[in-house]
C-alpha cells in the first residue's frame, strides 16, 4: 500500500466522543499496521481544559478500551501517544486560530515535518464554516509546496440552503480537492465489496435491473438511544443524521451504472447520476411515502428503557424523529418502476445495516399453488455487524413429495481468519492521508441529496397533520411503516444480529 507523506494531524473537538471512540483508535491502528508516515504528530484542540499529559492518558485508555487486545503493543502505544499534544483553544476566535499557526509551525519543526496538514472537524456542524474561515485568515488553507486537507463530519449542512452556503464559503477559501466530506459507512469493507461483487462477476449484473428485481430494501438499525447526545440529536433527527448521507449514498452504490474506471471521479459521477434520477417526493405526498416515528418508554429483557422525550437534553414536547422509512423510485432505464425502501431508527431490536435485493418470483407458480406462498430469492449484503453476503433460495427437502425449504449460501468476513478487516475510519483516514477522495462525497452529491430530502423537511415543518408515530423501544419501529408496501403480504425484513441465525427473527 502507498506510504503517506509526512504530515501533521490537527483534530478540532479532540475532547469529544468521536475522537476518543473512533479517530484516535483508528490512527493508532494505522500506525500498528505501519501505514502512518515516517514522521507525524497529532494536535488535539478543544475547549475542555486539560494538559497534554492528561490528553495522552485519555487517548491511551480509549485505544485500550476500543481495540482488541491482540492489536495493541505497549511499545507502539507509548511511541504513538508521545506524538500527541493538546491545546485549549476557542476555535471561533480568529486570534486564537492565529496562535494555532504558531503551534503548528513549532510542532512541524520539532518533528521534522514539512507543511502538510490535515484538519479534522470533529465538532458540531455549525462550527465548520467558522473554523474554516479562521484557518484561511490565518494562512493555514494555502497549499504552497505542501497539502492542506479539510475533513468534515456529517451532516454537511442542515438543509439544501445551508449546504449550498457552506460549499460556496469553502470554495471561496480552498479548492474542492482539499475537502473530504466523510461518511464512515462508505469506509466499510462490505460497502466497497458491493462494487466488486456487481462488476467483477458476470452472474449478478445481468439480473441487477427492473426485469428481475422486485424491490430493494435498505435498513440501518441501532439498538441504542441517543445516549448523552440529546441536545445534538434533538436539533438533527434521523432524517438529517442518517438518511441524507448514509442511506442515500448506499442507494447510490447499489443502483449505479458500471463506472468507466476506478478513478475517484468516475465512481462519484455514477453515484451522482443515481441521486439525480430520484423521483422527487412531492410535499403533498410525504404523509403517504414517508413514515416517521419516535421511540417511547418500554421494558427490554426486564430492563426499563427511557422514552426519547425523557432523555437528557431532549425537549419534553419534541417532534424530532428517531425513526424514518421512505418509499421512492429511481427514474432511469435500469430501475424504472422498482420501488426502493429505506429505513433507519434508534432503539430497534438490534444493531444492523444491510442491503436486500428482493428478486421477482417465478412466472409459473408451480410450488406456491401446492404449498402456499414461499419466500422469494433474496441477496443480502450485510454491512454491519457480521459483515458478509447471503443468498437465499428454495430447495426441495429430502423425502417424498415436494416440500420446499428456503436455504442460504453465505460468506462471512469473520471466516477469513488470516485477513484483518480494517475499521471504516481506519480506511477513510488512510485515504485522506494519501489524497484519495473516492469514498468521500463531492459537493454536487451532497446538494443533490439535500434536494431530494427538502420536500420532506418542508412538509414536516408546515403540515401539522402529518403524524409522528410512537413505537416502544426494542421494537422494529411503527407498524405503519409496513403500509409503505401497499400489500399486506409484504413486510420489512427483520434481520438478526448474526446472519447464521437467519432462520430466526429478532426479539420484538
Amino acid at each position: 500500500m502507498e506510504h503517506p507523506d509526512n504530515l501533521l494531524f490537527v483534530i478540532f473537538g479532540a475532547s469529544g466522543d468521536l475522537t476518543q471512540r473512533k479517530l484516535i483508535p483508528a490512527i493508532y491502528s494505522l500506525r500498528a499496521q505501519k501505514l502512518m508516515p515516517n514522521r507525524y504528530a497529532i494536535i488535539g484542540i478543544g475547549r475542555t481544559v486539560m494538559e497534554s499529559d492528561e490528553f495522552r492518558r485519555r487517548m491511551k485508555d480509549s485505544i485500550i478500551r476500543f481495540l482488541e487486545k491482540k492489536e495493541i503493543s505497549n511499545e507502539i502505544l507509548n511511541e504513538f501517544t508521545d506524538k500527541l499534544s493538546y491545546l485549549v483553544l476557542d476555535s471561533s476566535s480568529e486570534d486564537e486560530i492565529g496562535k494555532l499557526r504558531v503551534i503548528i509551525e513549532k510542532t512541524a519543526k520539532e518533528y521534522g515535518i514539512c507543511g502538510n496538514c490535515i484538519f479534522y472537524m470533529a465538532t458540531p456542524p455549525e462550527m465548520y464554516k467558522i473554523i474554516a474561515v479562521n484557518l484561511a485568515k490565518a494562512g493555514l488553507g494555502r497549499q504552497l509546496g505542501c497539502f492542506r486537507r479539510f475533513v468534515f463530519e456529517k451532516p454537511f449542512g442542515y438543509d439544501l440552503e445551508s449546504s449550498e452556503i457552506l460549499n460556496k464559503t469553502l470554495h471561496e477559501l480552498i479548492e474542492e480537492g482539499q475537502i473530504y466530506r466523510i461518511d464512515h459507512y462508505l469506509g466499510k469493507e462490505t460497502v466497497q465489496n458491493l462494487l466488486v461483487m456487481r462488476f467483477s462477476n458476470g452472474i449478478f449484473e445481468p439480473l441487477w435491473n427492473r426485469n428481475y428485481v422486485d424491490r430493494i430494501e435498505i435498513t440501518s438499525a441501532e439498538n441504542m438511544g441517543v445516549e448523552n447526545r440529546g441536545n445534538y440529536y434533538d436539533s438533527t433527527g434521523a432524517l438529517r443524521d442518517m438518511v441524507q448521507n448514509h442511506l442515500l449514498q448506499m442507494v447510490g452504490l447499489t443502483a449505479m451504472e458500471p463506472p468507466s474506471s476506478l478513478a475517484a471521479n468516475a465512481i462519484r459521477n455514477e453515484i451522482l447520476k443515481v441521486l439525480q434520477s430520484f423521483q422527487p417526493v412531492r410535499e403533498e405526498d410525504v404523509g403517504e411515502q414517508v413514515i416517521r416515528g419516535q421511540y417511547t418508554g418500554s421494558h427490554i429483557r426486564g430492563e426499563c428503557v427511557t422514552g426519547y422525550r425523557d432523555e437528557k437534553g431532549v425537549n419534553s414536547n419534541s417532534k424530532t424523529e428517531t425513526f424514518v422509512a421512505i418509499k421512492f423510485y429511481i427514474n432511469n432505464w435500469r430501475w424504472g418502476g422498482v420501488p426502493f425502501y429505506i429505513r433507519t431508527g434508534k432503539r430497534l431490536p438490534t444493531r444492523v445495516t444491510e442491503i436486500v435485493i428482493h428478486f421477482k418470483s417465478t412466472p409459473h407458480h408451480l410450488f406456491q399453488r401446492e404449498l402456499g406462498k414461499l419466500a422469494g430469492n433474496q441477496l443480502i449484503v450485510r454491512i454491519q455487524p457480521d459483515e458478509g453476503i447471503l443468498f437465499k433460495f428454495d430447495m426441495k427437502e429430502p423425502g417424498s413429495g415436494f416440500n420446499v425449504k428456503n436455504v442460504a449460501m453465505d460468506f462471512h468476513y469473520k471466516d477469513l481468519a488470516d485477513i484483518r478487516v480494517p475499521s471504516a475510519y481506519e480506511r477513510l483516514l488512510y485515504d485522506v492521508m494519501i489524497g484519495d477522495p473516492t469514498l468521500f462525497s463531492r459537493d454536487d452529491e451532497i446538494e443533490t441529496a439535500w434536494k431530494f430530502i427538502e420536500p420532506v423537511q418542508r412538509a414536516w415543518a408546515n403540515n401539522s397533520e402529518i403524524k409522528i408515530y410512537g413505537y416502544p423501544a426494542g421494537t422494529w419501529g411503527p407498524e405503519h411503516a409496513n403500509d409503505l408496501f401497499g400489500d399486506e403480504s409484504i413486510t420489512w425484513r427483520y434481520p438478526c444480529k448474526n446472519m447464521a441465525d437467519e432462520e430466526l427473527y429478532c426479539e420484538l
